[in-house]
């Protein structure tokens, strides 16, 4: 008999940085998370914040609520 599934999105919060830009800390922390996390389906971005040294930004931060669906058949 044939069962279907239902879609099962779990959520992680992670944090990600970079001395470039808010954006290319979003980007590096969704190439890295791919690497062990399977099925990225979506992203929130959370939150942005920075280190200021002076008047210049040091680091970028970013805080992404990172959704993947959950493989069901997997044993």
């Amino acid at each position: 008999s044939y069962m279907k599934f239902m879609d099962i999105e779990k959520h992680l919060l992670l944090t990600g940085s970079s001395e470039v830009s808010w954006k290319d800390a979003i980007v590096k922390t969704i190439e890295e998370a791919s690497k062990s996390i399977d099925y990225i389906s979506s992203i929130k971005v959370v939150e942005q914040r920075a280190e200021i040294d002076g008047n210049r930004i040091e680091k970028y931060y970013v805080d992404l609520d990172l959704g993947f669906t959950l493989d069901l058949t997997r044993k």
